[in-house]
């Protein structure tokens, strides 16, 4: 591997660089092959990188990567549960990736420097968006920007948030749809339908459900 041109990101990798700032030190948190903080690197988009990932033989693949590009001076390799082994000065883009949402929510609410307001989150839940939403705005974040994408023939979310201390209670419809444009958006959209499927299954035990899947679904009419 010689450049970022050997190996193209998926498309939830790709749209969590796209909303990475310029010249930022970033944390891929859950690195496994070490992909993302190799290709921003390479494109020029940052200039150092840590590749983070909980277990030893994700990282090893990791380490793979970063050796094969010839990065090892400007991406170091770390074992670390979610953030814990990360300073607040060594990161200002914290890319969380390929989790489910209410694991996000632990990782970001463990580390002692997430409500530093000069600190960018971007966060790409597999599972439980509206629980992540929920969490960071009753924790005092505020979501700049959301975007959806598929991969693999689903359908997924990614956002971008900042600590602001501001607190905010949205309704459950919100939760899904804060930041998305269904009606005009078919990537919005398709996501929205993805979730309304999945709240109709809910529906028969939990009321709100119903509920929450009539509105998400007058959301693109």
């Amino acid at each position: 591997m010689n450049g970022a041109s050997d190996f193209s990101l998926d498309n939830r990798l790709a749209l969590c660089a796209d909303f990475v700032r310029d010249g930022a030190k970033v944390a891929d948190i859950g690195t496994d092959h070490a992909y993302l903080p190799v290709w921003l690197c390479r494109i020029g988009r940052c200039d150092t990188a840590i590749a983070a990932d909980i277990n030893p033989l994700p990282l090893e693949r990791g380490i793979e990567t970063i050796n094969n590009s010839g990065l090892n001076n400007r991406i170091e390799a770390r074992l670390s549960n979610g953030l814990e082994k990360i300073s607040g000065d060594e990161a200002d883009d914290i890319v969380i990736a390929g989790m489910g949402g209410e694991l996000i929510s632990q990782i970001i609410e463990n580390w002692e420097f997430s409500k530093d307001r000069s600190k960018h989150f971007i966060l790409q839940p597999m599972t439980k968006s509206e629980e992540l939403m929920r969490w960071l705005f009753a924790n005092g974040f505020s979501v700049i920007k959301r975007d959806c994408c598929t991969a693999a023939n689903k359908c997924y979310t990614v956002i971008l948030a900042e600590y602001s201390g501001e607190v905010r209670t949205v309704s459950e419809s919100d939760l899904f749809l804060y930041g998305l444009d269904p009606k005009n958006n078919s990537m919005h959209r398709r996501f929205i339908e993805g979730c309304v499927r999945r709240l109709l299954k809910q529906a028969k035990g939990n009321p709100v459900c119903a509920e929450t899947a009539r509105i998400l679904e007058e959301s693109f009419k």
